[in-house]
């Protein structure tokens, strides 16, 4: 997502985030007070033109090829607007048959029962084609509300210059390694090891952290279940880091864009981002980014890594279910979701086109931006969207993180912190 500004040199990845977080929140849908001819089929994307007028221009054609008498228009809207836009489309009836969200918007909508149910429309065989992790990201309360379409993992972005000052010869893989790295680079450079921010309004980085390391949030009732002895493990690895003068203190104050400035300008030895933003590194700070390489992202005793999805939804309402199914299924099957993959650099979400050589093996003039590449396609078997679909999950976030700084400053303890965010939450759910 949560989450790098990098439109102006890619327009895909700022969508799915800096690191790739669940922050982000868009909506598509058809202009207002517009109905589609018996024909015409309605699709939304956000902030996909002109950069993909071509491919989306080459895709239409050859569906209305196949689909005599269907025609498909193409409405892209631009990400400020998404939001207001779906809602107030949804609302009106006049929201478009196919439509490009993510799954944290899209849920807030499912819940309203704005969405066809496609486990009526997709059979079995055609969903396991998709990951199981990220298929799951578009399901609430048993239903299917979203066909996956593409996605970003993070990586683990590190200075080699760096780590081989401070004696470490391989970048950490959990953040048990990552706080003995910590100390080391610290002891012998000077420098961070990494940021993480916990402004409560800002990335989910942190929060994601927690999962990883094995904490449940919310239990099935949406009530607060993160008061719990991994919960406390948790939130004591972050304030120990942070006590120990392991983190840069404005991880209080300043968001994740000072994560890319502290990585650019040298300050930190690990950046958790899209690898993807190796090219505006190259732009920014061409001396890091020779020194840059990638490695899985960091993650904990779970094992569990962080993706971002954008998926495609077709509204309950659409008058024509049929066609509308059948072109979401067209637009993210494997061979469109290969060239988009290709085209965006970004990942596709079914399994088939993972397996293409472009991110399962490194040119010979390989590029750091190809190794990334690989690296990050290599951790979608253990993938999914880490934050719950729930709602006001950004209140559960602030409320974790004003009690995370709180026991940071010494203002409260772990136990004191925890037993106030649960408390907190719990009477707002």
């Amino acid at each position: 997502m949560r989450q790098i500004r990098s439109w102006k040199t890619f327009t895909i990845f700022t969508i799915l985030g800096v690191v790739l977080s669940w922050l982000v929140s868009c909506g598509s849908g058809t202009p207002t007070g517009q109905n589609a001819a018996d024909d015409q089929l309605d699709f939304w994307t956000m902030q996909l033109s002109p950069q993909f007028d071509d491919y989306f221009k080459s895709l239409f054609a050859k569906f209305e090829q196949e689909n005599p008498g269907v025609k498909i228009r193409w409405t892209d809207v631009p990400w400020a607007e998404m939001e207001r836009k779906i809602l107030t489309s949804v609302a009106a009836k006049t929201a478009p048959d196919v439509v490009n969200l993510n799954p944290g918007f899209a849920s807030q909508l499912a819940e309203r029962g704005a969405w066809m149910n496609l486990d009526e429309k997709i059979p079995a065989d055609v969903k396991q084609q998709y990951f199981p992790g990220i298929w799951q990201a578009s399901i609430l309360n048993g239903q299917t509300f979203g066909v996956p379409w593409y996605l970003t993992t993070r990586v683990a972005i590190y200075n080699t210059d760096l780590m081989k000052k401070a004696g470490i010869a391989k970048p950490p893989t959990t953040y048990a390694e990552l706080a003995q790295a910590a100390k080391q680079i610290k002891d012998k450079t000077g420098k961070y090891a990494f940021f993480a921010t916990v402004v409560p309004n800002d990335s989910g980085e942190v929060m994601e952290s927690f999962v990883q390391m094995g904490v449940q949030l919310v239990d099935s009732q949406g009530k607060a279940a993160f008061n719990s002895p991994q919960g406390k493990a948790a939130f004591q690895y972050w304030v120990d880091m942070y006590k120990n003068g392991l983190m840069p203190k404005e991880v209080l104050t300043e968001g994740h864009r000072h994560a890319i400035d502290l990585y650019q300008q040298g300050n930190t030895a690990i950046l958790a981002s899209g690898a993807e933003f190796l090219k505006t590194i190259s732009k920014n700070a061409p001396s890091i980014a020779k020194a840059s390489q990638s490695a899985p992202q960091i993650t904990g005793d779970t094992g569990k890594k962080n993706v971002a999805v954008m998926n495609v939804a077709i509204p309950k309402d659409t008058d024509q279910p049929d066609a509308a199914v059948k072109f979401a299924l067209f637009l993210t099957n494997n061979e469109n979701q290969l060239a988009f993959a290709k085209a965006a650099n970004v990942l596709p979400s079914t399994i088939q086109a993972t397996r293409d050589t472009y991110f399962t093996t490194a040119p010979a003039n390989a590029t750091s931006i190809d190794k990334a590449r690989i690296v990050s396609a290599g951790q979608l078997q253990q993938a999914e969207v880490l934050i719950p679909v729930i709602k006001n999950i950004k209140s559960l976030q602030q409320t974790i993180y004003e009690n995370l700084q709180a026991a940071m400053l010494g203002q409260k303890t772990v136990d004191q912190a925890l037993s106030d965010a649960a408390q907190t939450w719990n009477s707002q759910s």
